[in-house]
């Protein structure tokens, strides 16, 4: 399995699709940390100064070497449901969009500085997985 999961909710994460997903995109290991939104306001306000919680953070591991993992995703919980409840979709599937977008980040890819790089390939992985709009899809249209 490429991803290791430390779940500290009592959420039963869809962890055949997103290892389904994560092999589409890399062989190296991945974290998966899937946590509420007060840690994830913790861990955002001493790595980011950004004293808020938010859906998803991305945590790259700098260099390519041989059996090192590719970084850290962690995902709020409290978004997941949020999110999903209001756009009419499974908590599962927030969980996936989420997932593919922290991913898309630890590959190097960054919508705040590109070309819409980074938005057209959530796209295409949205519609190969089935899923409905994620945010950065959702912002752009």
């Amino acid at each position: 399995m490429l991803i290791s999961v430390e779940n500290q909710t009592n959420f039963e994460a869809p962890l055949e699709e997103l290892e389904t997903i994560a092999c589409e995109l890399t062989d190296k290991e991945i974290e998966l940390i899937i946590t509420n939104a007060t840690t994830i306001q913790e861990i955002n306000a001493s790595h980011r100064a950004k004293d808020m919680p938010t859906d998803v953070l991305s945590f790259p591991l700098e260099g390519d070497f041989e059996g090192v993992p590719l970084g850290s995703i962690i995902i709020c919980i409290d978004f997941v449901y949020d999110k999903s409840k209001l756009l009419g979709h499974t908590a599962s599937q927030e969980c996936m969009l989420l997932f593919i977008h922290g991913l898309l980040h630890l590959l190097g890819f960054d919508h705040e500085c590109d070309n819409g790089e980074m938005r057209e390939k959530e796209e295409l992985l949205i519609k190969r997985f089935n899923l409905p709009d994620s945010l950065i899809v959702r912002t752009y249209k």
